[in-house]
Formats: structure tokens, sequence, C-alpha cells
């Protein structure tokens, strides 16, 4: 369970400086989904994840996801509690003030992520794993 930790570690340690050029730790069929936010979806594979992102970062500018928390949540699943910070290229609104506490949960099978699922809402992700909210 420790290496799929660290995995995600190094993921978020590109996503805090607001890197989001590599997918190399995505598995070819990797499952993407955001759950909640304006483009909530599904999609297959790691150019559709990768076409869903970029839609998501032509709104913002320096959009970095900085971690909270890090919760092993079984032999596959890692939760992340996290925030966002940027600003709006429309607007130019300062999000980390106003951003919501969200959550990831990466799915990790021999060393790449098979399944990523954004969550805008903590308490969501949270639900939907069934983890009492003072385990998260």
């Amino acid at each position: 369970m420790a290496r799929n930790l660290q995995i995600v570690r190094s993921i978020f340690a590109d996503w805090e400086r607001g890197d989001w050029s590599s997918a190399e730790w995505a598995d070819p069929e990797i499952e993407f989904e955001m759950i909640g936010g304006l483009n909530t979806g599904t999609w297959k594979g790691r150019e559709q994840m990768a076409e869903a992102w970029a839609t998501m970062l032509r709104a913002w500018e320096d959009l970095r996801a900085v971690a909270d928390d890090f919760q092993e949540v079984d032999d596959e699943r890692v939760l992340v509690l996290l925030r966002n910070e940027g600003r709006g290229k429309g607007s130019g609104i300062d999000i980390g003030g106003i951003s919501v506490k969200a959550a990831n949960v990466f799915t990790v099978r021999d060393g790449k992520v098979t399944r990523l699922a954004l969550y805008w809402e903590r308490d969501r992700a949270i639900a939907d794993l069934s983890l009492d909210r003072r385990q998260a």
C-alpha cells in the first residue's frame, strides 16, 4: 500500500507546482471522472482524460492542486483531500480564498493509476467511499 501512496504523492508534487504535463502515471485505459463542478462526466483512456482536463485548464491561470491530506483507503485506493489555487482567465478572480474543499480518489494497480475521480465537494467523496467524516 505504501507504494500507492508514494505514486500519488509524486503526482501531486507536480500538480502543486501547476505542472499538468505528465500522464505517464496513468494506465493507458484509465477511467477519468469529474464529479460535480461545471464539467461533470466520465472519460476513458489517457487521450480523453487529457482532452477533458485541457478544457478545464483553459478556464484558469496558474491552476494548482494543493494537497491537505493523503489517506490510504484500502489496498488500491488513495484519497487526497485538497484545495485548488489559481485565477480565472476571464475574471482574474483568485480562487484560493473561495476554493471549495475538494477530493481526489486514485485507484492504483501495478504501479499505474487505473481510475481517477475528481470530486469538487469533499463530503461527496467521503460519502461515496463510505468513510466516517472523522476518518477523512
